[in-house]
């Protein structure tokens, strides 16, 4: 997978760079595997806006992944490798020996006519999934399971993966890229590899109305307004806000610790990210 960039045409072109999917095999998705999703563009309820900066998007259909992997011992071949409006990573449409289709994430390295298969019997190699308990240390793997069941929580965006660091009893050391080190129970699922799509992070937006397609709308600094609608804002010609970073409704941020108590999950996390920061 590369980048693609254009000649300086206009002020948008100048920056503008795009993926230029080369792994990408189809352009349309499995109807069968698709559904429609209401989209309120972060509004609540009674209409009001309770999560700002969202509207607009354009129309797109969701697809159900298989997070789980939890038919084991049938093989099944990657028919196609597509791309998610949902998700950063790419996703591979699979079709067991049964007849049955199923999209997954697609692991970095995996193509069409690939076989991969889930359970206790499956080898190390990418699209593979496995329980944490057999797979050996130093194994990179994404789409990892927190409780036996639930299906892949960690490690699903573009590029990412966790590292197999060790075992401890039943629990199995996962060290994650922020250097967080979490005991995760060893009959967890993992699916073996990096997510693909690892050039994701050096995609340049390039104009606001590309943003405007993905939903995301103008963020607008609080030291630039009135004083009515910001605690930043008013003053006599520019201002750096006069007092400590806060939120429109005034709560402390830039550092301020919002967190009320201890997680019950907590117990799980032998090493805390880099820099000790809160969560």
């Amino acid at each position: 997978m590369g980048i693609k960039k254009f000649k300086p045409v206009t002020s948008a072109t100048r920056f503008k760079s795009v993926l230029d999917f080369a792994e990408i095999t189809e352009s349309e998705p499995f109807k069968p595997l698709t559904i429609s999703l209401n989209y309120k563009a972060g509004r609540g309820d009674g209409g009001k806006i309770s999560v700002r900066r969202k509207g607009g998007r354009v129309k797109r259909k969701y697809r159900i992944i298989d997070f789980k992997r939890r038919k084991t011992g049938i093989p099944a071949t990657v028919k196609s490798v597509e791309y998610d409006p949902y998700r950063s990573a790419f996703i591979s449409l699979i079709c067991y020996k049964d007849g049955e289709y199923a999209y997954i994430l697609n692991p970095d390295g995996v193509k069409v006519g690939d076989v991969v298969l889930s359970g206790d019997i499956a080898e190390i190699k990418a699209g593979n999934a496995l329980p944490l308990g057999k797979i050996p240390p130093g194994t990179n793997v994404h789409n990892v399971e927190l409780k036996i069941g639930r299906g892949g929580q960690i490690a699903r965006t573009a590029g990412s993966f966790a590292t197999i660091a060790g075992r401890d009893g039943e629990y199995i050391l996962l060290k994650l890229p922020s250097s967080e080190v979490r005991k995760v129970h060893q009959n967890c699922y993992a699916t073996i590899g990096i997510c693909s799509n690892k050039d994701h992070n050096l995609v340049s937006i390039g104009k606001a109305g590309r943003s405007r397609w993905l939903g995301r709308r103008p963020k607008v600094r609080g030291v630039v307004m009135n004083p009515v609608d910001h605690p930043h804002g008013g003053g006599e010609g520019r201002t750096s806000g006069g007092r400590h970073p806060v939120t429109p409704w005034g709560i402390p941020t830039k550092g301020y610790k919002t967190r009320r108590k201890a997680k019950p999950s907590d117990k799980f996390i032998i090493q805390k990210r880099k820099g000790n920061r809160s969560r």
